[in-house]
C-alpha cells in the first residue's frame, strides 16, 4: 500500500509541494485486469491533488516556512486519509469473507478449517478496522471523522442488506427497482469513496460547494464502475464457458423492470434444471435480447457524466486528467 502511495506523491522539501507522477507506472497497482487494487485510496490522493490548497488556507501562510508547514501537514493528512480508506474497505472484504456453515456441504471441505478461516476473517478484519479507527482519530477533525463513521456505517447497512435477502430461502433475485437498487449500491459501494473525497477536501479547509463536488465525483464514478463491474458478464467477448453473475446485478434488475416480476421469475424457473442448478447461459441470452445490458450502459455513462462533469469545478491539471481518465475507463465498452 505505502509504495503506491509514495510512488504517486513525492514531497519536494524546498518548496513545500507534492508532485504527481509515474501513473503509468502504478497500473498495475490499481488495475490487474480482473480486480481493481487499491482504486478508493489513489483517488482520494489525486481529488486532493486536483483540488489543491484553499483560499482559507493559504490566507494563513504569511511568510514561506510557515507555508511550507502548514501544506506538508494538510497533505500529509490527506495522504493518511487515503490509507485509512483502503483499511477500511479491505477490512470490509476480509469480513465478506466469512462463510456460513450452516449452508456448508462436505464437498466443501473440512468443517474445522471453515470454523478456523472464519475466526481468522473476523480477527482480521477487525485489527484492520482498529487500526483504520485509530489512525482517523490521529486526524484531530471531528467532521472528518463524523464522515467516515458514517461511511462504515453506510457499509455496515448494505452488507447486512444484501446478505439478511441472499440468506432468505429460494431467493434467487430482489423483488427491487433500479432507484431502490441504486440506493443499496450507494451504502455498499459508494458512500466510503463518496464521503472519503469529501473528508480530503474538509481537510484542507476547502468550502462546502468543492466539498459537495468532491463527494459528487466519488459517488458517481463509483456508481459507474459498479455498474462497469455487473456489465462484463455481458459485454466481454469470451470464447470459454457462461461465467455465472448475480441475479441482482444491474442488467437483470433493469430487465426485471423492463419485462416484468413475474415474467422474469418464469424465465428463472425456465432456465432451472435438476437440483435447481441455474443455466446462466440461457439467462444471460434472455436479458441480452431485452433492454437490460443496454439500459444498464445508458446508466454507467448517465454516472460517468456527472462525475465528469463535479471535476469541471475542480481546476485543470494532470490530477483532474487522471481522475476523468478514470471515468471513461469505466464507461468504455466494446
Amino acid at each position: 500500500m505505502t509504495k503506491v502511495y509514495w510512488n504517486c506523491w513525492n514531497v519536494d522539501h524546498s518548496s513545500g509541494q507534492w508532485i504527481l507522477e509515474d501513473l503509468d507506472n502504478n497500473r498495475g497497482f490499481v488495475y490487474d485486469s480482473r480486480n481493481n487494487l487499491q482504486m478508493r485510496g489513489l483517488v482520494v490522493l489525486l481529488i486532493s491533488k486536483a483540488a489543491g490548497p484553499s483560499t482559507a488556507e493559504l490566507s494563513f501562510q504569511h511568510d514561506m516556512v510557515s507555508g511550507i508547514y502548514s501544506r506538508s501537514a494538510t497533505l500529509l493528512g490527506q495522504r493518511s486519509l487515503a490509507e485509512i480508506t483502503e483499511l477500511i474497505h479491505t477490512a470490509f472484504l476480509v469480513h465478506r469473507g466469512i462463510v456460513n456453515i450452516g449452508e456448508l456441504k462436505s464437498c466443501d471441505g473440512p468443517l474445522k478449517d471453515m470454523q478456523f478461516g472464519n475466526k481468522m476473517a473476523v480477527l482480521s478484519g477487525d485489527f484492520l478496522l482498529a487500526n483504520a479507527c485509530t489512525s482517523l482519530a490521529q486526524l484531530q477533525n471531528t467532521k472528518v471523522v463524523e464522515l467516515i463513521s458514517s461511511a462504515i456505517g453506510d457499509l455496515v447497512q448494505g452488507i447486512y442488506y444484501e446478505n439478511s435477502k441472499s440468506s432468505e430461502e429460494n431467493c434467487l433475485t430482489d423483488d427491487i427497482g433500479v432507484s431502490r437498487w441504486k440506493e443499496q449500491v450507494f451504502l455498499s459501494h459508494s458512500a466510503l469513496l463518496a464521503k472519503s473525497c469529501q473528508a480530503a477536501m474538509e481537510l484542507a479547509k476547502h468550502s462546502a460547494e468543492i466539498q459537495d463536488m468532491a463527494f459528487q465525483y466519488g459517488k458517481h464514478m463509483s456508481m459507474s464502475h459498479k455498474l462497469h463491474s455487473d456489465l462484463q458478464p455481458f459485454v466481454k467477448e469470451s470464447s470459454g464457458d457462461t461465467v455465472a453473475f448475480s441475479l441482482n446485478s444491474a442488467p437483470a434488475i433493469l430487465h426485471q423492470e423492463f419485462r416484468g416480476r413475474e415474467a422474469w421469475l418464469k424465465q428463472i424457473r425456465e432456465a432451472q434444471g435438476k437440483g435447481n442448478i441455474v443455466d446462466y447461459k440461457k439467462l444471460q441470452e434472455a436479458i441480452k435480447a431485452g433492454k437490460g445490458v443496454t439500459s444498464a450502459i445508458d446508466l454507467c455513462r448517465c454516472h460517468g457524466n456527472r462525475a465528469l462533469a463535479a471535476l469541471e469545478r475542480f481546476p485543470p491539471s494532470e490530477a483532474r486528467d487522471a481522475l476523468a481518465n478514470i471515468v471513461y475507463a469505466v464507461t468504455r465498452f466494446p
